[in-house]
């Protein structure tokens, strides 16, 4: 399929400026470069509520639905960002509208970034921020057993392997898990990091420099590394994932629903044709993006 108009001529000014290589800019230039490209993700939801608060050392933003009282079904979300960048600015209005259009609360987590903090830590702080929220249920008015779990890219592969992790410790799970475009495989093993990691913006070159700066000389075959090839997925909560056509991380993506159901989880996937990696974000420039969003909340409204 074509690319989507908006998002085609993103590409096309990505290929007219020489296909600019992200591991020739400076972690700053990166960082700043993600929170210019917000303007891109339309309008600012306005009729949510927005707060900040700090428990456990653990810093959450929580959206909520406006004059909300009661304890809602909640969503702990985990933003992208190849796990160097990316925070509360990047995702502040993907999160509001999904508050908004689901009814429930979103919680979305902060947790630290590399290089400054360098593997484990954000999966770390991941567990931990699920955990201040499942126990800080009461004072932050949600409901403990509609909790979905989410995040995109880096963001996805925190929320799965947090749930791996939680199923591990055998204390609590959540109700399921939304997956979108996932980074789930650190030895780039898939055709689609060949034939979508060129031109389409977010390049190989971009998602592989993260995790270097994140992993170091880590065995990138670790379990919580690379939790694709893992064989302990029974047990987890339902799980729905999402893909992009044009995304070098597109064919794991659809690798992880096909190892899922063979170990008995109960698993869903979407793939959003004409569309490349962080169109998620993408909502003013893209009809997919919108879709996608209301798709999300829907799921979480019906956890």
């Amino acid at each position: 399929m074509a690319l989507e108009k908006g998002i085609a001529g993103l590409v096309s000014d990505f290929i007219a400026a020489g296909r600019p290589s992200a591991r020739a800019k400076s972690i700053d230039e990166r960082r700043a470069g993600y929170i210019a490209s917000t303007v891109l993700a339309g309008e600012t939801e306005t009729r949510v509520q927005v707060a900040d608060t700090t428990l456990d050392g653990i810093t959450l933003r929580i959206f909520s639905p406006l004059d909300a009282s009661e304890a809602l079904p909640a969503l702990i979300y985990y933003h992208g960002g190849c796990f160097i960048s990316g925070g509360f600015a990047t995702h502040d209005n993907q999160l509001r509208q999904l508050a908004y259009y689901s009814g429930c609360r979103v919680i979305a987590v902060q947790y630290r970034l590399a290089p400054e903090h360098p593997w484990p830590t954000a999966h770390d702080d991941a567990q931990k921020g699920a955990n201040v929220v499942w126990k800080n249920a009461e004072a932050l008015n949600i409901n403990r057993e509609k909790i979905t779990l989410a995040g995109d890219s880096a963001g996805g592969h925190l929320a799965l392997v947090t749930a791996l992790r939680l199923k591990a410790a055998g204390n609590w799970q959540p109700a399921q898990l939304i997956l979108i475009y996932p980074m789930l495989d650190a030895t780039a093993y898939f055709d689609s990091y060949a034939f979508n990691g060129i031109d389409y913006v977010i390049t190989r070159d971009a998602l592989l420099s993260g995790y270097d700066m994140y992993l170091g000389d880590a065995d990138r075959l670790q379990a919580d590394v690379s939790p694709l090839w893992r064989d302990d997925f029974n047990g987890l909560p339902p799980v729905h994932i999402i893909t992009a056509e044009f995304d070098p991380l597109c064919d794991e993506g659809e690798a992880l629903y096909k190892h899922m159901t063979e170990q008995g989880v109960t698993c869903t996937g979407s793939r959003y044709q004409g569309v490349i990696h962080g169109f998620f974000q993408l909502a003013g420039i893209s009809q997919a993006a919108k879709d996608v969003i209301r798709d999300v909340a829907a799921r979480v409204a019906r956890a």
